[in-house]
């Protein structure tokens, strides 16, 4: 009786995890994923949605969807998003099937081409009418690439409708951050910030931790609305203090935090942080903050980070002028400097 009660009262505190799904939509979009589903994230499963049938073959992913075939025939949208959303219209069963009975799904998307221009809005669409957080990370354009940069802007306004955060990341900053890196590797860099930001939320909600985040934190939050923006920071675990002001210097990120209506930190280090440390680390962050803001915050052990104190933060409830004026005129889109979220390719 003893044990059958212990079992009873075990499976009626088991509560299923969240079901988390990456999606990758088109080339760039694609990429991250790929880089991410080599990383591994823990409690996640990923996929990538492409025309193009030679750049599927070069990524990894639990699930590749090739569509738009009898349309393309596999060599992609050529620049063109309505061809992709008329690839996108024709697969709707697959995709909607792609996204069903997910609660949290992120999609990364490289704006200002055909498949993912036109390819993510669609998808995004299918997950919030399936009942699903969306969040999703662009990439926009850089300037000389002229006529993409319209086309960017006309992807953002047909993918925040059904986005409870969109965050945007500007190609135009590497030029200012790694002018002399590589080709390849500067374009690393924002592959990396989208696989640091999906991969910290996504196991906040799903690995224990010290001071648990759920699921329904990370709903909580996103749901106030307005502008979010993501901020990420490292430092020593000896200086706290160090680790807000890399967490919160972001000189190229034009949106004011200070009004931030809701706030989800999580912080991870070594077995040596104190509860002093992490409070001090969580206050310095929400300083600045409404006083009425909803934060929310996580902390987890990870004996990888040694003697490092590693912060993501989601701020939502942000303040933003509108996005119908083109993209290159519109400096305070949720622009976000890669390099915080890399300080080691500084």
């Amino acid at each position: 009786m003893g044990t059958a009660n212990a079992t009873g009262w075990e499976a009626s505190v088991t509560c299923p995890k969240p079901r988390v799904l990456i999606v990758g939509c088109g080339g760039a979009g694609g990429n991250s994923v790929g880089r991410l589903h080599r990383l591994g994230v823990a409690g996640a499963r990923t996929a990538i949605v492409n025309t193009d049938r030679a750049h599927l073959e070069t990524v990894e992913a639990d699930r590749k969807l090739l569509i738009g075939q009898t349309v393309t025939r596999g060599m992609g949208a050529g620049g063109r998003p309505e061809i992709g959303e008329r690839c996108a219209d024709l697969a709707d069963d697959e995709l909607r099937n792609l996204v069903m009975s997910q609660d949290l799904v992120f999609l990364t998307v490289g704006l200002g081409g055909g498949t993912g221009t036109g390819v993510a809005p669609h998808i995004a669409e299918l997950a919030s009418a399936s009942g699903a957080v969306v969040i999703a990370v662009a990439t926009t354009p850089f300037k000389a690439e002229r006529g993409r940069i319209r086309t960017a802007q006309a992807g953002i306004q047909r993918l925040r409708p059904n986005c409870d955060s969109l965050i945007i990341l500007d190609n135009n900053r590497l030029l200012d951050l790694v002018p002399n890196l590589p080709v390849e590797r500067a374009f690393s860099v924002m592959d990396v910030l989208i696989a640091e930001v999906i991969k910290g939320v996504t196991e906040a909600i799903n690995l224990p931790s010290l001071i648990n985040l759920d699921f329904n934190d990370v709903r909580t939050v996103l749901s106030e609305g307005g502008t979010s923006t993501i901020l990420y920071g490292e430092n020593s675990i000896d200086d706290p203090d160090r680790v807000v002001s890399e967490t919160l210097s972001n000189p190229l990120l034009d949106v004011d935090t200070k009004g931030a209506r809701a706030a989800l930190i999580h912080i991870s280090s070594g077995p040596s942080l104190s509860l002093r440390t992490a409070f001090r680390v969580v206050d310095g962050i929400t300083a600045n903050m409404r006083s009425d803001a909803n934060v929310i915050f996580g902390v987890r052990v990870d004996p990888r980070h040694h003697d490092i104190i590693r912060v993501i933060a989601v701020l939502t409830g942000l303040k933003a002028p509108d996005l119908d004026v083109p993209v290159e005129a519109a400096p305070n889109l949720e622009t976000v400097n890669p390099l915080s979220l890399y300080p080691r390719l500084r």
